[in-house]
């Protein structure tokens, strides 16, 4: 029973699980969310993100298995398909329905979400439009958020536009430290069709315009911290473009894509009041 439960949470993929529950509780609590709310959207998320990372890596199994990943608990023999599979539904059905108590809106939104994952699971991954499921599904992520709250509340369309750039600069930094095991198994991306050079470049870059956008939409002019936020976005994202173009082998830029995401993700929560139109 241990061993199953530790492999649900490495399957899960723990870190980005997180990252996106902990933004969506941080966003909704800028934009003044009661509590009540913050509780429904950060369980939703939560759900929605253990759904998503569940049908990955069952999903993915059998090419995981075929190119020997130690790092997938499928492979070490954590945990097996079936019960991936059962978790993954289950959650994914409580993630898409538990929204609705919020509104329509709310609901219909998260969906995106949720179905924006699986399809790129399940179809999406290895074809050229890769980047379209994550678009859709950090666009419409912080979206969610907005329209959950009390009232006729609407998402401005900055947010949007963030978090669509987010999620793509995020699909391709994300996608850098196995483009060489994804091409064994066939998997053919959007990623894949640029290569390792230009995601390097590329995904920083389009982090650091998300970063910059969000900083831009605040109301009035932006206070000290936060236009510090996206100059050091900006730089750091400079230098790993530029580490992109002379080492394209190098997980440097990935490591420093994800920094840069990170300081997107404090520019939008900075800027939450502006977020709500």
């Amino acid at each position: 029973m241990r061993r199953t439960v530790l492999g649900l949470a490495l399957a899960c993929h723990t870190g980005p699980t997180v990252v996106v529950t902990a933004l969506s509780g941080a966003v909704a609590a800028a934009v003044g969310a009661p509590a009540w709310t913050l509780v429904v959207v950060v369980l939703s998320v939560l759900l929605g993100q253990l759904s998503i990372g569940w049908s990955n890596d069952w999903i993915d199994a059998p090419r995981d298995l075929a190119v020997g990943r130690r790092d997938k608990p499928v492979v070490r023999g954590l945990v097996g398909v079936g019960t991936l599979r059962g978790a993954a539904v289950g959650a994914g059905l409580a993630g898409g329905v538990l929204p609705f108590v919020l509104g329509p809106a709310a609901g219909a939104a998260h969906l995106v979400v949720v179905v924006s994952g699986w399809l790129y699971n399940a179809r999406l991954k290895s074809t050229p439009w890769s980047w379209a499921p994550y678009a859709a599904a950090f666009g419409a992520l912080p979206a969610f958020v907005v329209l959950a709250l009390p009232g006729a509340a609407r998402p401005a369309a900055w947010v949007v536009v963030v978090g669509a750039l987010l999620g793509v600069g995020a699909h391709l930094a994300n996608v850098l430290p196995d483009l060489d095991d994804d091409a064994a198994t066939g998997v053919r991306g959007l990623p894949h069709l640029l290569g390792r050079r230009a995601d390097g470049v590329l995904a920083p870059v389009l982090l650091a315009a998300g970063a910059a956008t969000a900083v831009l939409a605040s109301d009035g002019p932006p206070g000290l911290g936060v236009v510090l936020v996206g100059v050091s976005a900006v730089l750091v994202g400079a230098v790993a473009g530029s580490v992109g173009l002379v080492r394209p082998t190098s997980r440097l830029p990935f490591t420093l894509a994800m920094v840069v995401a990170a300081l997107c993700v404090v520019a939008l929560v900075a800027s939450g009041d502006a977020a709500v139109s």
